[in-house]
């Protein structure tokens, strides 16, 4: 065992620190123009459904044509290449997720120089819901970034999303989310990806928890920190963090055709994305209740960042739905039997549990 592990460090671990050594001085985040929130941002951008099923796969784009208007300036136009992502998606919804990358030559001097690659989160459906859900998921994205130092960048704004039909082309009104691309968030905290599957036990203790907690937080059983489902893994301040996207399939979110996840073929004990289930790992129980004690000292930011989006909903429902699934789980973090039953007696000592 000793061997193994001195064998992991030797192979994974000490590379990175090492190349990373120079920038782990002082791990100072820095924000990229793109996603500095006192700059707004509107895009439409040319789309073909049939294309990107037909042509775009993990590495392959085809080109398009985006037209956006920044803090209410002039149109301005950008040749990108894009492909649909998410296999879930491609077979479920009506809209398909993107990755939109851009030349350097393209993108310089643009609002996009920093960042040359980024994931457009869509609506799944054509339904009255459809905007509202990413609006609760953007809520996510920005809580996560309130509650852990190490978190994706995420901008909500409207696009207009015109999608070519045979002869014909069709605006649709969307909201999407910008969300940075993983190499740019590693660029961003002087930090390092890493890419093999690691045992969350293997990571950062306060890190880990963290993430597992916010993940009960928003009802998400959709993700895997070990096999980096809807996670990714990165080497920040000498740690190895876990950092979360993809959150449509929380019960924050609740959408339409939300299922109870099954990762790596384990059926779990709930039947709605609703019902709240903590997945993390069995921790020293003063690791639990510090990153406990965070997310109370937080509370009202969090509550904060709910009620400044409430203007982006289109129905007041959606919204009075989001802020109660949260503040239900406040009322478990801050009652010591609720909390004891919910998450310290839920902690797993499997990976298939």
């Amino acid at each position: 065992m000793k061997n193994s592990i001195l064998l992991f460090f030797l192979i994974f671990v000490i590379p990175i620190i090492n190349s990373q050594e120079t920038d782990q001085k002082v791990n100072l985040h820095e924000v990229s123009p793109l996603f500095d929130e006192e700059r707004s941002l509107s895009i439409t951008l040319k789309y073909s459904k049939k294309d990107l099923l037909k042509f775009t796969n993990d590495s392959t784009y085809i080109k398009s044509k985006i037209k956006y208007t920044e803090n209410g300036g002039g149109i301005k136009n950008m040749d990108v290449e894009m492909r649909a992502r998410g296999n879930y998606r491609r077979k479920n919804c009506y809209y398909l997720p993107l990755w939109i990358k851009m030349k350097k030559a393209d993108s310089k001097g643009s609002i996009f120089a920093d960042d040359k690659k980024i994931k457009i989160v869509l609506p799944c459906l054509k339904s009255k819901k459809s905007n509202d859900n990413v609006v609760k998921e953007y809520l996510a994205y920005k809580i996560f970034e309130c509650l852990s130092p190490y978190y994706f960048e995420a901008k909500l704004i409207p696009i207009h999303l015109e999608e070519q039909i045979g002869n014909k082309i069709i605006d649709h009104k969307l909201m999407a989310i910008l969300v940075q691309d993983d190499k740019q968030l590693a660029a961003s905290f002087h930090g390092g990806i890493i890419k093999r599957n690691m045992h969350p036990k293997g990571q950062d203790p306060i890190s880990s928890v963290r993430n597992a907690l916010f993940q009960f937080m928003i009802g998400n059983t959709d993700y895997s920190a070990a096999y980096q489902h809807n996670e990714k893994i990165f080497f920040i301040d000498k740690k190895i963090v876990p950092v979360p996207y993809d959150f449509d399939m929380s019960g924050l979110v609740n959408p339409s055709y939300a299922i109870v996840s099954v990762v790596n073929d384990v059926e779990l004990p709930i039947t709605r994305v609703t019902q709240r289930m903590y997945r993390g790992f069995e921790r020293d129980e003063e690791v639990v209740q510090q990153v406990r004690q965070e997310f109370l000292a937080r509370q009202s930011e969090v509550f904060n960042i709910i009620d400044q989006n409430q203007i982006f909903f289109e129905d007041p429902k959606e919204f009075v739905e989001a802020r109660e699934f949260i503040s239900d789980f406040y009322q478990i973090l801050s009652d010591d039997k609720k909390f004891k039953n919910n998450v310290l007696k839920r902690g797993r000592t499997k990976m298939k549990e």
